[in-house]
């Protein structure tokens, strides 16, 4: 068994006493650390060449490809490799959009498709659509679903808005990363078997058993980073027999989903590191679910008008997000980490506008004062325990600067 790394982030010579942003990236996992230094030395050439280290590094690629389609229930050829998990997005969405879009239309031509987004979908998804939108010539139409206040989707509404156009693309979350609360992928699946559905799979894999993501989607995407692989690894999942085309560019690789030269051995090292995290996720999962129920708690007894966003209970096992009323987000994340806990903010999505969570927004809660909080599988109760007090701390501090 490997021994997970905290990340260890230093500001003047102090280290923090506990890490609780591993949402946002995981410290690189040893079996990934392990089978990088070997696959650098063996995985370097061109898996395209028929000499000896070209058909070595086929070889390679396709023991990557394999490695993860095992390990989240696939087959190998629906699994390609993508610089980033925000690439596998682009690709995976607007793939689907692309497909249903000339299922729609007269032939040789490029209809537009319906694309319909959760309120509460990774900025990468909307991005996406609002970019196909603008610049493709028969542009998609896009639609937003809205959710209730745990920031699940609003089944009714969505009805709506899939039986409007039938043969829609739908992108649905298996798990929002911001506030944790899980959504109902393949009930909505079933219940529309003419919705292509794009299902980003990043906040999940690799926190929940592999049997409990979801299964009835048309194309996915995962980012290697999320679950202790080297940063740069992006899995794309598209099903065999799905309406999907590339948006991009033909390339000549092997794999025409692939964008570009494969990093053969960060794409090893992401395998490698989701089977060593997926061996021991049960265990963790139910370990870290305990530990955020009790931050729960504290938090409620010990911070006055502080909200705890997000599903209690159906819900990733390592978030929980909270806002608290009269105090400045960025503020509260900068005192917290001068007393040594690093957490991340969705209170202002895009810093630089100021503009609130477009996630918090949509659930309807409050905005102010948001902090998120996701913790390692080597989290104790200690230090979480230690956190409470800081935030009760930080919170009344920030507050007082302010006359309350």
């Amino acid at each position: 068994m490997h021994a997970r790394r905290d990340p260890v982030a230093h500001e003047q010579g102090s280290a923090y006493s506990a890490h609780l942003d591993v949402a946002s990236a995981a410290s690189l996992h040893p079996a990934a650390e392990e089978t990088l230094r070997a696959a650098y030395a063996a995985g370097y050439a061109d898996p395209r060449r028929l000499h000896h280290d070209g058909r070595r590094a086929r070889l390679l690629l396709d023991n990557a490809r394999e490695a993860i389609a095992d390990a989240l229930g696939v087959s190998p050829g629906e699994v390609s490799f993508v610089p980033s998990g925000t690439h596998a997005v682009h690709l995976g969405l607007l793939g689907l959009a692309r497909g249903q879009g000339a299922l729609r239309s007269a032939p040789g031509t490029d209809g537009g498709a319906h694309l319909v987004l959760g309120a509460v979908e990774h900025s990468a998804v909307r991005y996406a659509a609002e970019w196909a939108a603008q610049t493709w010539r028969a542009a998609p139409t896009v639609s937003v679903a809205p959710v209730d206040q745990r920031g699940r989707i609003d089944r009714v509404a969505l009805e709506a808005l899939l039986t409007q156009q039938p043969g829609s693309v739908l992108a649905l979350q298996a798990a929002n990363p911001e506030v944790g609360t899980l959504q109902p992928v393949d009930e909505v699946a079933q219940a529309y078997p003419e919705t292509a559905v794009f299902c980003d799979l990043a906040a999940a894999v690799g926190q929940v058993r592999s049997s409990q993501l979801p299964r009835l989607w048309s194309a996915a995407a995962a980012s290697a980073h999320k679950w202790g692989g080297p940063a740069g690894v992006g899995v794309l999942l598209v099903r065999k027999g799905a309406r999907w085309r590339s948006p991009m560019p033909a390339d000549d690789r092997i794999d025409p989903r692939s964008i570009g030269f494969e990093n053969i051995p960060a794409a090893l090292g992401a395998a490698a590191a989701l089977q060593a995290v997926l061996r021991e996720v049960g265990e963790a999962a139910t370990r870290r679910h305990d530990l955020i129920d009790r931050l729960r708690q504290s938090l409620s007894a010990t911070v006055p008008d502080i909200e705890l966003v997000g599903d209690p209970v159906d819900r990733l096992p390592h978030v929980l997000t909270f806002s608290c009323l009269y105090v400045d987000g960025e503020a509260l994340v900068l005192e917290l980490d001068r007393r040594g806990f690093a957490v991340s903010s969705g209170s202002a999505c895009a810093a630089q506008t100021h503009s609130p969570s477009h996630v918090l927004e949509a659930m309807g809660v409050l905005t102010h004062g948001n902090v998120r909080v996701s913790v390692s599988t080597d989290a104790t109760a200690a230090q979480l325990d230690a956190f409470a007090e800081a935030v009760a701390e930080s919170v009344a501090a920030l507050r007082a600067e302010v006359g309350l």
